[in-house]
């Protein structure tokens, strides 16, 4: 949140915690908008960044290579609802390669493969200092809405699929970067709903896993992760048909341990505070009627007595008329 930062966050609101942002180390300014996100016994760490913004393109790739990442998973389009959620930070096929003078690099576009929801995109990254070159894969998932959900839990469950068979996730790669606008709600999702599915497949025990404990502790490395009710739904959809793969129709179960935090708590917890402040609307709006006519019987009480009063009194008796009025 220093002041030298503010230009390479993309939201106000949104800000890695000290103690697990990612450091860029070849760089005056290490800071960048992006949080290291371990799960110990699933043998994951992400990277949960938000999408980049024209400014910081070149720290974006100066972070991919500097963490040995292998793949980069964008969940959003770069324009949604008319407003730009993230900059143009790779090479179309028009254009085949972007450089970044700012940190020295050359990103150049070796393949491209579209799907009916997502594109796979082989890119290649060249340190222009060293001259060393790493091939990074590209995962774009085009069609989940902002603070929404995916059309099916299977379309994911195949992105997911696609994106695990590159082997970028595995523990001898560097982090995997995930992003989206902010780099919470529907990077959470994704990470959430992978963590879930590996915990149930190492444990042989889909009930074991406890899908709401695993967001808590995945929010200790970043703020805010899951952004809506629908999203959380889409969570625990997408693992319970996900854990049907891995532990067969009938034996996979979905743990809920804290029904306080599920999907349909929230709505109900949303509704009663709505409620509670239509009530304390109107019990306000009750409350200066009642004060309002109270000043009103005071005025016609008093108004026959100024009338009748020399100017002098009646200015001294106005005054504590006035006094009165204000109790």
């Amino acid at each position: 949140k220093l002041p030298e930062n503010q230009n390479r966050n993309r939201y106000r609101d949104v800000s890695p915690y000290d103690h697990s942002r990612v450091k860029l180390e070849n760089s005056e300014n290490d800071y960048i908008n992006a949080s290291l996100v371990m799960v110990e016994e699933a043998q994951r760490t992400y990277i949960l960044s938000q999408g980049p913004l024209k400014n910081t393109c070149g720290h974006f790739w100066l972070m991919v290579w500097e963490q040995n990442s292998k793949a980069v998973i964008m969940l959003n389009r770069i324009i949604e609802k008319g407003s730009e959620k993230c900059a143009q930070y790779w090479p179309t096929a028009e254009e085949q390669q972007l450089s970044y003078t700012d940190t020295g690099f050359v990103v150049t576009l070796v393949k491209e493969e579209d799907k009916s929801n997502y594109i796979i995109r082989v890119l290649e990254l060249r340190n222009t200092e060293t001259g060393g070159t790493t091939e990074i894969y590209h995962f774009h998932y085009t069609t989940w809405p902002d603070f929404g959900v995916p059309e099916s839990p299977a379309s994911f469950l195949n992105f997911l699929v696609k994106v695990r068979e590159s082997g970028s996730l595995g523990p001898e790669h560097g982090p995997s970067v995930v992003h989206c606008s902010a780099g919470i709600g529907r990077s959470g999702t994704f990470s959430l709903v992978d963590t879930c599915l590996i915990l149930m497949d190492k444990r042989k025990d889909s009930s074991s896993v406890d899908i709401l404990r695993v967001l808590l502790d995945m929010r200790e490395y970043r703020m805010g992760l899951i952004q809506t009710p629908d999203q959380l739904r889409f969570s625990y959809r997408a693992v319970l048909e996900g854990a049907k793969s891995i532990m067969g129709e009938c034996s996979a179960q979905v743990n809920t341990t804290y029904p306080n935090h599920t999907p349909s708590y929230l709505r109900k917890r949303h509704r009663e505070e709505r409620i509670a402040c239509t009530a304390q609307k109107l019990h306000l709006m009750k409350q200066r009627l009642t004060n309002t006519e109270r000043q009103r019987e005071r005025w016609l009480y008093w108004r026959p007595v100024l009338l009748n009063m020399g100017a002098g009194a009646a200015v001294a008796l106005g005054l504590v008329v006035v006094w009165l009025f204000s109790q």
